[in-house]
């Protein structure tokens, strides 16, 4: 006789709950002890600043750097699954979950994805799988404060001209699979003309205006998270003119 399928479990509401306030991860400096050599020399205080360790091409791989260098940073859990419903209307969720079918039942794995960022230049995606909810949550977040990048704003729509960074100062464009999302400035009031989830990664990088077009398959969410951090990131690989720092109002990161 086969053995009866076990049911995936529920997931609790505690647990998918998004935090939206700074994150209560910082960790106490004294207690760190660095693994490696970007390490020791953040926590020795020969790098005070972030952009110091962006500019150098530094490779982040421990959390407490970004805790030292960049505090009280914001983190929020990306709406990329959707749970059981009539004809796949289910509620959308920040966990996408699969099941892989074996002789003793059901094994359900979780995938999600975290954004963090600080409201001024800086912000990460990161994703992560796990057996359980509370991993998978804890794998995204750090995964996501590994991956900080720094970004360019400013104001490069011709109907504003106001010369601060409250958009982007040109149009850039990102792709993931079939997703391609472009971005183009807009000006004052206009508000983040995006998808839902997409404001999210834009709101926490420090931008309130923007234009966006996206083609492709964009029911699949974890494509359309992807394609607008590839976006960001080309806003620093492109090369500007010392002149129209000035025209444009822009700024790299949190410089004033």
């Amino acid at each position: 006789m086969p053995e009866e399928e076990t049911t995936p479990p529920i997931v609790k509401e505690e647990e998918i709950a998004v935090e939206k306030k700074p994150s209560a991860r910082e960790v106490d400096m004294s207690s760190w002890t660095p693994k490696t050599d970007l390490g020791k020399r953040v926590k020795g205080g020969e790098f005070s600043d972030i952009n110091q360790v962006i500019d150098a091409g530094k490779k982040i791989k421990e959390t407490e750097i970004i805790d030292a260098l960049l505090p009280g940073m914001e983190t929020d859990l990306l709406l990329i699954g959707q749970s059981k419903g009539k004809f796949g209307g289910g509620k959308r969720r920040i966990f996408r979950q699969t099941q892989k079918k074996t002789q003793e039942g059901n094994k359900p794995h979780f995938l999600a994805l975290a954004v963090v960022g600080n409201r001024d230049g800086y912000v990460g995606l990161g994703a992560g799988k796990a057996k359980e909810t509370v991993p998978a949550r804890e794998k995204a977040y750090r995964k996501a404060k590994l991956s900080i990048i720094k970004i360019r704003r400013g104001c490069g729509s011709w109907q504003c001209g106001c010369k601060t960074g409250h958009s982007i100062p040109f149009k850039v464009s990102g792709k993931c699979g079939s997703i391609e999302i472009v971005f183009m400035p807009a000006p004052k009031g206009t508000g983040l003309k995006a998808e839902k989830e997409c404001q999210k990664i834009l709101r926490l990088a420090g931008i309130t205006d923007i234009w966006s077009k996206t083609r492709g398959t964009t029911t699949t969410k974890l494509n359309v998270m992807y394609a607008c951090f590839d976006a960001l990131k080309k806003l620093m690989d492109t090369k500007i003119k010392s002149e129209d720092y000035e025209k444009m109002g822009i700024v790299e990161g949190n410089q004033k």
